[in-house]
């Protein structure tokens, strides 16, 4: 029988309303686990709205402190968190919140040694990362472990997202086969963003976990959403899994993890 004390009915009631979501959605919600790594730009939206919707557990990965040219964007973090590490300053206000979440903190850089361990208990991840390397490790972990994830990246004006279903949709490596030379796409230091993209990309991924754990609407899988603030126009592009896929094809060549080299950043 599910049940919810009247803070909770009162907390989530904007929630329990929808008739797509209910009394049952909102259970899903808070039985969910939801992994989010990376805790800037994108994480950092992304965190605050599924700890107010109330996902039950939230880790949060990031090995990085707090720097002043983070808070243009990186909108969990406050003037008093710089040089605190972020899922420490993350973790506090998802707490804030909605204290009634459990955040897990992974105060350490994601590699092939430890991301299958660290996506295992969740059944959504969410990539806010910031550089091409880690973003095809994740996409290699998720499909290999079966674990469905968000992608997100933006730059400048820009922005573009994916959701990712093993065996079911086309993965990163299906429209992005491997990552770009060093150097060929700039740094966001190098190019810079305009902070407000972050925070509608985040929410954006947000969006699509909430849709998932609940089962509501059509996700964006086999779809990559891509959208230009400068003319705010969004456009999506229907995608296919590629058979040829190296880590999701019909003959895989990637059947273990390995870290590639560093190739930029195209988030954050």
């Amino acid at each position: 029988m599910i049940s919810f004390t009247d803070e909770e009915l009162e907390r989530y009631s904007r929630h329990i309303i929808l008739k797509d979501i209910g009394i049952e959605g909102q259970a899903r919600i808070r039985e969910a686990r939801v992994l989010i790594i990376g805790a800037g730009g994108l994480g950092s939206p992304a965190a605050l709205y599924l700890a107010a919707a109330g996902a039950g557990t939230i880790g949060i990965a990031d090995a990085d402190c707090v720097e002043l040219s983070n808070l243009q964007r990186q909108v969990i973090h406050f003037t008093k968190d710089v040089n605190r590490p972020k899922v420490e300053s993350a973790a506090e206000k998802m707490r804030e919140i909605n204290p009634d979440v459990t955040v897990k903190m992974y105060h350490e850089f994601v590699r092939a040694a430890n991301i299958g361990p660290m996506i295992a208990d969740y059944d959504f991840i969410i990539d806010g990362t910031d550089n091409f390397a880690t973003k095809f490790l994740i996409n290699d972990a998720c499909i290999l472990a079966g674990k469905p994830f968000s992608h997100g990246g933006i730059l400048r004006f820009n922005g573009q997202t994916m959701t990712i279903l093993p065996s079911r949709s086309a993965c990163y490596r299906c429209v992005f086969p491997s990552p770009p030379p060093p150097g060929r796409v700039p740094t966001c230091s190098q190019a810079g963003v305009l902070g407000a993209v972050a925070g509608i990309l985040g929410t954006i991924q947000a969006t699509e976990c909430l849709k998932f754990i609940t089962k509501t609407g059509t996700l964006l899988a086999d779809s990559l959403l891509t959208f230009d603030t400068k003319s705010m126009v969004f456009r999506t592009i229907a995608l296919r899994r590629n058979g040829k896929c190296a880590v999701c094809g019909d003959n895989p060549s990637i059947r273990e993890l390995v870290d590639e080299e560093q190739a930029g950043c195209d988030l954050k």
